[in-house]
């Protein structure tokens, strides 16, 4: 196991150890990127022969990605391009899986039925900074239109948690009346739900909402060009690594549950078992020129595109037989 001397106050970026892959999540608490977190606790990268250490996500993690600081990322593809723009400098190794993984919830009071999203007017809704770009572009393609509809998105209003748990942020907003309803992950969903706070109006990746929303991201190894070409044998093994912990998963959702155990707080890591199970059908590493053609519209919708991008300036297709091996 790597020391973890990465999750304290010291600055970790100045003590790499030699030959260390360094690896971070957008979102640590969350079953989509969990496949990271379980690659490096269940020792799968070690297996593949990789030193790897997962740090916390530093608060600019594209920077960090973009100079070095960290080697591997956890992210949707826009997060990729806020670290590389119109995808000049870095590339998708593969998926951690598949679909946009974002679900849409309300607090429990409204007595809302799931699907009907009428019940969205008049309502603030909590999203962080990049998902909110995929909640707005959600609620065009639904026919809402914010300023007709009344409907706000607030930012979350505190300091970041310091152990990068966004799970309790949506009830949170809730109960102290920040935000009628919030936009975030399947954990963050299930934790407001379980404690009476919150209804699901939406869950994008098990088929709610319009088609399109389904393509508008999924998670992703993000890297850049220069880790790749420096160390290509090491980029390779980490794909392995990722697929092999999939398939572990898939086989046997328990262990989710151990691999919690060191970052997730006590509540969470009860749940994760039940979630994994529950997506585990969406655990694939294959990058598909649908999944990329989509998350290039999408991109390109709220502005982050510049240019024409072809499917090869976003993926690393040498790494395509890994996928399904």
């Amino acid at each position: 196991m790597a020391r973890n001397w990465c999750l304290t106050e010291i600055p970790w970026f100045t003590r790499r150890r030699a030959c260390t892959i360094r690896i971070t999540v957008t979102d640590v608490v969350s079953p989509s990127y969990f496949i990271v977190i379980a690659a490096v606790e269940l020792g799968f990268f070690a297996r593949e022969g990789v030193d790897v250490e997962f740090v916390l996500p530093p608060s600019d993690a594209s920077r960090a990605l973009r100079e070095g600081e960290i080697d591997l990322y956890g992210a949707s593809p826009y997060v990729g391009l806020m670290a590389f723009p119109d995808w000049q400098g870095g590339k998708l190794l593969c998926a951690l899986s598949q679909g946009a993984y974002w679900v849409l919830a309300v607090r429990a009071d409204l007595g809302a039925v799931r699907g009907d999203f009428s019940v969205l007017r008049g309502l603030r809704l909590l999203s962080g900074r990049g998902p909110s770009l995929a909640l707005a572009r959600l609620l065009k393609a639904i026919g809402m239109d914010l300023k007709r509809d009344g409907v706000q998105i607030v930012a979350p209003p505190w300091p970041p948690d310091p152990g990068a748990n966004l799970a309790r942020q949506g009830a949170r907003a809730i109960s102290e009346d920040v935000a009628d309803g919030f936009w975030g992950n399947a954990l963050r969903a299930e934790y407001a739900v379980r404690n009476k706070l919150a209804t699901v109006l939406a869950d994008i990746r098990h088929g709610d909402g319009p088609s399109e929303s389904r393509h508008f991201t999924f998670p992703a190894l993000v890297a850049s060009d220069q880790f790749v070409q420096q160390h290509q044998g090491a980029a390779a093994a980490s794909v392995r690594a990722i697929v092999k912990t999939q398939r572990a998963l898939k086989a046997d959702p328990s262990l989710a549950s151990h691999a919690a155990k060191r970052l997730f707080p006590r509540e969470e890591a009860m749940m994760i078992a039940e979630l994994v199970g529950r997506d585990a059908a969406f655990y694939d590493a294959t990058i598909s020129k649908e999944a990329v053609f989509g998350a290039i519209r999408f991109a390109h919708d709220v502005g982050l595109i510049t240019r024409s991008i072809n499917y090869e300036d976003v993926v690393v297709e040498t790494f395509r037989p890994l996928w399904r091996m």
